[in-house]
C-alpha cells in the first residue's frame, strides 16, 4: 500500500509543511477517499479572506454573508448564533448563556468573555433543598432557571468589535423565522425527544403548553425536512434588533419573562434580568508540546482541558500510537483525575477563592500523572489536595484582518428548562441545575451566583500568533473532546478535518460539581471506528463499556495558516465549514 500524505499542523510563521511521502504511519491508514485518513468524511475548506464553521449549513452561509458585507469575525459569529437559535433550538437560543474567546489582532492576544447569567435573587438554598430530587437540583422547571446571558454577550462583543449595524445581524434570522425552513435531521430527532421528556408526568415542569404551541403546533414536533417557522421568535428578535441588546434585559421582553415566571410560580424576575452584565475575563493557558492551549477560567470547566493535556504531556503519547490501547487508557485516566478536581473546586470565583494556578501547574500535573499505571485502572480516583489559601452549539469565524472568534452558546440540557415565556418563541435555560446543595462546597447554591458551566470555547496559539479557534460541544464531553483534538493534531500530525472525524471516546461516571458521586471506575463509550484490538485491550484492563450513543461531541474548527485559513466541521452534526 502506498504511503498516505500526512500534513503536520504548521504553526504560523513557520515554513509551510510539505507533502510527506516518506512518513510511514501504520496506525493511520488510507480509506475510500483519494487521500486522507480512513475515517475522514470530507475535505478541509480553504480560503484567504475569511472562514466560518457552524452546526447548521444556513448559519455558516449567514456568517460568510456578513464577512462579505464588510463585517468582522465578531459580526459573523453573532449573526450565525442568532440564526442558530431558530435553526437549532435544541441546542441554543436567546434563553441561554454564551462564552467567547477571540484573537484580537490589534493587541495581539487572546480575549475572553463570560456571558453566563446568575441565579434568581429570590430563590433560596433552603427552597432548592426542599425541591431537590435525591439530593440534586431538578433538571427542568422553574427551579433550574438562571438569567440568560447570550444577548448581552453579543451586545458587548459587538460594541467593541462589530463593524456592521446591530440590526443587520438579526435580519437573516428574522426572515428565516418568519418564512420557515426545512428541519435538519439532528434537530428533528432532539425535538421529538424533548417533547417526550417535557410532557412526561415526572418531569416536574410547571407548564408545557407554550413549548407545544411553538415547537409542536400540529400536535407533534416537525420531522426531518418538514417546514418549521417561529413567528413569535421573529417578533422577539425584531424588538432586540430595533431596541439594542439591553432591550432584552430592561424592556418589554424582560417584563414578559418576569410576568410569566410569576404566573407559573417561578423566581426569575425582571429585576434579575436588569441586573445582569457580561464580564470580560482573562483566559488561562498551558503549553502542550509547543502549542499554547487557552481556556476560560471558572465558573466554566475550561481548566479541565488544560489539566488533561498537562497530565498527558508527561507521557510520550505519539510513541504509544494513534488509537492504541495504551493511548486511550492514559487519556481516560487523565480525564478521570482532572474531573475529580473539577467536581471539588470549580465554581463562581466571585463567591469562592479557587486554586487556579495550582490546578493548571506543570508540577501538579506531574504529581497526578504518577498515579496512572499502564497495566491497571486507578481505583478510586480522588481530587488533589489544594494548598491552603455545562446541549450546546459551537461556532467559529475568522476575517481578513486576522480576527478569529471561538464562540459557544447553550440552553444546557436537552433544549433547556422546558419553560417558554408567553409569546416570545424561545425557551429558558436550565443551567441552575448545576449548583451543589452542600454547605461549604465552592459551587453551593446562592442567590445571584453563577452556576458551574460546562460550555467552553477552545483556542490555541503558537508563539505570538493565533493557530486554532475550535470547540467540541456536548456537556461533559467538551474538555474530553478538546484534549482529543489537540492530541490528534500535535501528537499524531492529523489535519483539522481528520482530527475532528477521528473515532472518539467518552468517559462517564466521574464525580460532579453538583454533588453527584463517582460511579466506581465509570463507563467508557467508544465510537465504532476504534480498532477492535484497542477495545479488547481496554476490556482486558478492566474498563466497562457503554454504547456509542451519538453523544460524543460536535466539532468545528478554523486554523490559521500563513496568508489563509482552513475550516473544518465533522460528520456527527448537520453543520458545514466554508472559507472564501
Amino acid at each position: 500500500m502506498r504511503h498516505r500524505r500526512l500534513y503536520e499542523p504548521a504553526p504560523p510563521g513557520v515554513a509551510e509543511a510539505a507533502a510527506r511521502t516518506d512518513l510511514i504511519r501504520p496506525d493511520i491508514r488510507g480509506g475510500d477517499r483519494i487521500d486522507g485518513a480512513a475515517w475522514a468524511s470530507r475535505s478541509t475548506a480553504w480560503g484567504t479572506s475569511g472562514a466560518a464553521a457552524t452546526a447548521h449549513p444556513t448559519a455558516t452561509l449567514i456568517a460568510l454573508d456578513m464577512l462579505r458585507a464588510g463585517g468582522s469575525a465578531v459580526d459573523a459569529a453573532i449573526a450565525a448564533n442568532i440564526a442558530l437559535g431558530f435553526l437549532e433550538p435544541i441546542a441554543c437560543g436567546i434563553g441561554g448563556d454564551a462564552f467567547c474567546m477571540l484573537w484580537d489582532p490589534k493587541v495581539g492576544k487572546v480575549i475572553g468573555l463570560n456571558g453566563s447569567g446568575r441565579s434568581p435573587a429570590s430563590l433560596s438554598l433552603e427552597e432548592h433543598r426542599r425541591r431537590a430530587r435525591g439530593g440534586l437540583i431538578r433538571s427542568h422547571g422553574a427551579v433550574s432557571v438562571s438569567v440568560p446571558g447570550a444577548v448581552d454577550a453579543w451586545r458587548v462583543l459587538h460594541e467593541r468589535y462589530g463593524r456592521l449595524p446591530w440590526a443587520d445581524l438579526f435580519a437573516p434570522a428574522i426572515a428565516l423565522a418568519e418564512a420557515g425552513v426545512p428541519v435538519a435531521q439532528t434537530v428533528a430527532f432532539y425535538l421529538r425527544v424533548a417533547r417526550q421528556i417535557f410532557t412526561h408526568p415526572d418531569a416536574g415542569i410547571e407548564e408545557t403548553e407554550n413549548f407545544l404551541k411553538v415547537w409542536a403546533p400540529t400536535g407533534r414536533t416537525p420531522a426531518e425536512g418538514e417546514m418549521f417557522a417561529n413567528p413569535a421568535l421573529a417578533r422577539t428578535l425584531r424588538l432586540i434588533a430595533e431596541g439594542g441588546g439591553r432591550t432584552y434585559y430592561e424592556g418589554e421582553i424582560a417584563e414578559t419573562i418576569g410576568r410569566y415566571s410569576a404566573r407559573i410560580g417561578g423566581w426569575l424576575s425582571a429585576a434579575d434580568l436588569a441586573a445582569h452584565q457580561s464580564e470580560w475575563v482573562e483566559p488561562c493557558s498551558t503549553n502542550y508540546r509547543g502549542v499554547d492551549v487557552w481556556s476560560l477560567p471558572p465558573n466554566t470547566q475550561g481548566l479541565s482541558t488544560l489539566q488533561i493535556l498537562n497530565i498527558l504531556e508527561t507521557f510520550d503519547m505519539g510513541a504509544m500510537g494513534f488509537q492504541s490501547t495504551a493511548s486511550l487508557h492514559h487519556q481516560i485516566e487523565a480525564k478521570r483525575l482532572a474531573f475529580e478536581d473539577r467536581a471539588r473546586y470549580f465554581a463562581d470565583p466571585h463567591f469562592a477563592e479557587l486554586p487556579i494556578d495550582w490546578l493548571i501547574s506543570k508540577d501538579y500535573a506531574a504529581e497526578r500523572a504518577k498515579l496512572i499505571r499502564p497495566d491497571r485502572i486507578l481505583s478510586p480516583a480522588h481530587p488533589g489536595q489544594a494548598p491552603s489559601q455545562g446541549d450546546t452549539t459551537y461556532l467559529c469565524a475568522a476575517d481578513a484582518d486576522g480576527m478569529m472568534v471561538s464562540l459557544i452558546q447553550s440552553n444546557f440540557r436537552l433544549m433547556g428548562s422546558g419553560l417558554a415565556p408567553d409569546g416570545l418563541g424561545f425557551m429558558l435555560q436550565n443551567r441552575g441545575e448545576l449548583f451543589h446543595l452542600a454547605d461549604g462546597h465552592p459551587n453551593v447554591y446562592a442567590p445571584g451566583k453563577r452556576p458551574f458551566q460546562t460550555i467552553i470555547p477552545g483556542f490555541a496559539t503558537v508563539g505570538d500568533a493565533p493557530w486554532l479557534a475550535f470547540g467540541v460541544m456536548g456537556g461533559d464531553m467538551q474538555p474530553q473532546g478538546q484534549a482529543q483534538i489537540i492530541q490528534s493534531l500535535v501528537d499524531h500530525g492529523l489535519d483539522i478535518t481528520a482530527a475532528g472525524d477521528a473515532p472518539r471516546w467518552r468517559h462517564d461516571g466521574s464525580s460532579e460539581p453538583t454533588g453527584e458521586a463517582a460511579k466506581g471506575n465509570g463507563v467508557v463509550h467508544l465510537e465504532s471506528g476504534v480498532p477492535a484490538a484497542t477495545r479488547q485491550g481496554l476490556a482486558d484492563l478492566g474498563w466497562t463499556f457503554g454504547p456509542s450513543d451519538g453523544t460524543l461531541g460536535g466539532y468545528q474548527c478554523i486554523q490559521r495558516w500563513p496568508g489563509r485559513y482552513a475550516a473544518a466541521t465533522e460528520m456527527r452534526k448537520d453543520g458545514i465549514a466554508l472559507a472564501y
